[in-house]
């Protein structure tokens, strides 16, 4: 059986194309869930919560090998700097367990996503389905249309 909570619902009342993947409860970061589902883990995106100067953070969706690049983000964005918060501030911002921040679980809420250009190479993207234990294949188009995503080259490599 598998797992169905708001993002399930939401993909499926917007009848999007999308395969549910079940992963171990912990929290695994994107290079493990990637292993676990025998997936290149270039093709596994983590969900990077930013934080600007002034006003509402920003998810920045990179893929899992890599490190947000808060310069070049800042300048996507037309801002002067942006910060990481601690993981704990984090999970106070978006209301939800590191691990399992998904920008499909916070539609609506006010974030900017930025979905790193990397993603153009494939079709369909795995990212967190909005809890530990879950990740979602969707099509980038999908992705970028479902969470209205600007794509742009945030990341590099560590």
């Amino acid at each position: 059986m598998s797992i169905t909570n708001n993002v399930t619902r939401f993909l499926d009342a917007r009848k999007v194309k999308y395969a549910a993947h079940e992963l171990p409860p912990e929290k695994l970061g994107a290079v493990e869930a990637a292993e676990f589902m025998g997936v290149p883990v270039e093709q596994v995106f983590k969900t990077i919560v930013t934080k600007r100067e002034k006003g509402k953070p920003v998810l920045a969706v990179i893929p899992g090998p890599r490190v947000v690049d808060l310069k070049t983000l800042a300048s996507f964005l037309g801002e002067k700097k942006m910060h990481l918060p601690t993981e704990r501030e984090a999970e106070q911002l978006t209301g939800l367990q590191a691990g399992g921040i998904s920008p499909l679980a916070l539609i609506n809420k006010g974030f900017q996503v930025v979905v790193d250009s990397a993603a153009e190479a494939f079709d369909e993207i795995y990212i967190s389905g909005g809890q530990r234990g879950l990740d979602i294949q969707i099509g980038v188009g999908d992705l970028a249309k479902l969470v209205n995503a600007r794509l742009g080259s945030i990341s590099r490599t560590e």
